[in-house]
């Protein structure tokens, strides 16, 4: 058997089932997102650049840029609060770090509807985090914490944190202490340090979670519609209507292949960042 028979069998499977089920979705996505809607839903098979046109419209423009704005959000705070914690577990004894890491995933195990249904518990005026405010004296009546921006936020940081910990982590799990102690040994303290070398060596840890948590937040739909309220009208909960209510079919492809579009952006900035992050850390 030839070397390159061999690497087709070993790759096979996994290429043809990202072909299958990537590719193929991918691409009937972006052939319907040039046809025209049926009278009753369905497609007409005429080719039409007005998904695209109608994209563009002032009405949906504006709830791309708002989805694009709480995304962005929840991937600030993912980042605030991922990053310490990815710091501590690779900071902590390898025997810890596993145990660690597995509580981080801790929350993948149970239903992703189930654990949004439980931030409506936490956060209505009911609920136990407005009881406890007013318990503790540092409220006098109940906060509207619930269906709104601030729920949508919480309930996605909550949903995709797990994604940004494990991208940081891994970044900074491959530091060569050697150079933390070589930066303490000329004389740089901890805060220094810690900009000047650890940072920027786990930029690509950073740009991947960034990612991650920004294109998942985006897309989603289901957070939107229970902390939201319906509220809050964010591209997924649009994409889905498309198909679902208003069985406009092209224009939904067209809206969900522009998502795709994006995503496929941000990953090259991704790629991009990390390699010149690469570069940079071996220069250095």
């Amino acid at each position: 058997m030839s070397e390159l028979t061999r690497r087709l069998v070993l790759l096979g499977p996994g290429l043809a089932w990202f072909a299958l089920f990537l590719v193929a979705p991918c691409a009937i996505v972006f052939v319907y997102s040039f046809l025209e809607r049926g009278t009753y839903g369905g497609i007409d098979r005429v080719f039409t650049l007005e998904n695209y046109t109608r994209a563009a419209d002032p009405l949906y423009l504006g709830i791309f840029i708002s989805s694009a704005r709480i995304a962005a959000m929840t991937t600030l705070a993912a980042l605030l609060f991922g990053y310490p914690a990815a710091y501590g577990i690779a900071a902590a004894p390898k025997r810890w770090q596993v145990p660690l890491l597995i509580l981080v995933m801790l929350p993948f195990w149970s239903n992703y509807l189930i654990r949004t249904y439980a931030w409506i518990v936490l956060l209505n005026r009911e609920g136990l985090i407005n009881h406890g405010l007013e318990v503790l004296g540092l409220a006098d009546e109940p906060l509207p914490l619930l269906y709104n921006d601030f729920a949508i936020v919480v309930g996605l940081v909550y949903g995709y944190l797990p994604f940004m910990v494990l991208a940081l982590y891994s970044s900074i799990a491959r530091l060569n202490p050697e150079t933390l102690e070589a930066s303490a040994d000329l004389g740089a303290s901890g805060l220094r340090t810690f900009l000047r070398v650890t940072l920027p060596l786990t930029v690509p840890g950073i740009a991947a979670g960034c990612v991650f948590v920004f294109v998942l937040s985006i897309g989603n739909f289901i957070t939107p519609d229970l902390l939201g309220g319906g509220r809050t009208l964010m591209v997924g909960n649009l994409i889905f209507n498309q198909f679902l209510s208003a069985r406009d079919w092209p224009f939904g492809s067209g809206l969900a292949f522009l998502l795709i579009a994006l995503m496929m952006l941000l990953l090259l900035v991704q790629a991009v960042v990390a390699r010149r992050a690469g570069g940079a850390g071996l220069h250095a």
